[in-house]
């Protein structure tokens, strides 16, 4: 099968210290071909770049909307010079979450905007966060036009969907549609993306699939459990594994440019 790409993995989680090597080592026997570890904060996205160099991975620069109270007149600089590496391939973890409120609405708002507008400046395609933040999130997308953007993580309805659609977003299906409690809505959804707009991702060490058996020790999601989330993606397309997994590999080497495979 194409070699798979999960574009994003929360690599540098502490779930991982201790065992990383191995960690890759069952992805890339998995037949994850590349993996885009995210940056969530100033510090965690210079060791997603330093990770992703090392280990032959790629990476995103941003502040995730949780961490936007933290954000301050250094914050934009210092992703500008993170995402200066060559090794990061987009703007964020960035966005809006009004679900939990771990920051300010109105500082979620300015440090997203602020993070739109850096991704524009550098020519970079923008990871963004929504939760619960419909159709706010939208809005702010709108005024901004991003040329490339993918909202991480689709847990949303069908106005939703088809708003970011609209706005001409990629979108990213994760193992959260293989379960039966909160993601059996996304079965039907999915078929109504693009077949040119949808990505994979796992959203490591979170989200690990449910109908999983058995179940990974404490429940930790790694980027070698991307097959699964294709298989189940698949059944609901109704399209073989092989097309879709090589249509996302596509997909995500168009939206992060990643260079094809040796």
């Amino acid at each position: 099968m194409t070699p798979l790409v999960d574009i994003g993995a929360n690599l540098t989680h502490a779930a991982f210290a201790d065992d990383l090597e191995a960690v890759l080592a069952r992805a890339r026997g998995a037949g994850v071909g590349a993996i885009v570890v995210t940056g969530t904060s100033v510090a965690e996205s210079l060791a997603a770049a330093h990770l992703a160099d090392a280990h032959n991975l790629y990476a995103t620069a941003g502040v995730h909307p949780h961490h936007a109270r933290d954000c301050d007149d250094a914050t934009i600089p210092a992703l500008r010079e993170i995402a200066a590496h060559p090794r990061v391939v987009a703007i964020g973890e960035c966005g809006l979450d009004y679900n939990r409120n771990y920051s300010p609405h109105p500082d979620q708002e300015r440090w997203f905007t602020a993070q739109l507008e850096l991704g524009i400046e550098l020519g970079k395609p923008l990871f963004l966060h929504s939760r619960d933040a419909h159709p706010r999130f939208a809005e702010i997308i709108r005024s901004h036009k991003p040329e490339k953007a993918v909202a991480h993580c689709f847990t949303g309805e069908r106005d939703e969907l088809h708003a970011y659609l609209k706005l001409g977003l990629y979108i990213g299906i994760t193992g959260w549609i293989c379960d039966e409690r909160r993601g059996r809505h996304l079965l039907s959804l999915v078929r109504e993306i693009p077949a040119d707009r949808l990505l994979l991702e796992t959203d490591s060490p979170y989200l690990t699939p449910r109908d999983m058996r058995p179940q990974p020790k404490a429940r930790r999601n790694e980027p070698a459990f991307l097959p699964h989330v294709l298989r189940t993606l698949a059944r609901a397309l109704g399209r073989p594994a092989e097309e879709v997994a090589a249509q996302t590999v596509r997909n995500a080497r168009a939206l992060f440019g990643l260079p094809q495979p040796a």
